[in-house]
């Protein structure tokens, strides 16, 4: 069983960073792709970066995903914030599954983590 919990919500004014992380737990599988999605009131959760155990990191839009593997903790760094960057973001993991950017893909996630941006 993986556990993951996000911190690092919270309102920023548009222009402004914040830095989101995941902390996991509970498995000893080193293969495990971690990804973070989105999902703001009203829409589908979407996808927003994904990154293998090697390192190798896909993104679909301007945010950047990292891990530290010795911390167990993953990473997204978000720059320019803009309104409709507000959503409730989580982290998930694969384990031994493929890792795309599909939720289907990802038997693990955290509970969330509310991003508000103001304008």
């Amino acid at each position: 069983q993986v556990r993951l919990v996000e911190s690092g919500g919270g309102s920023v004014e548009t222009g402004g960073s914040l830095r989101l992380s995941c902390a996991a737990s509970g498995t000893t599988d080193s293969n495990v792709c971690m990804a973070w999605f989105r999902q703001a009131p009203g829409k589908k959760r979407e996808a927003l970066a994904r990154i293998d155990a090697h390192g190798t990191e896909t993104r679909t839009g301007r945010f950047l995903i990292s891990r530290d593997n010795a911390k167990n903790t993953l990473y997204l760094q978000m720059n320019r914030l803009k309104p409709e960057d507000t959503a409730m973001y989580y982290c998930a993991a694969a384990v031994g599954s493929v890792c795309g950017f599909s939720e289907t893909e990802y038997n693990y996630w955290g509970q969330g983590t509310q991003v508000t941006v103001s304008s």
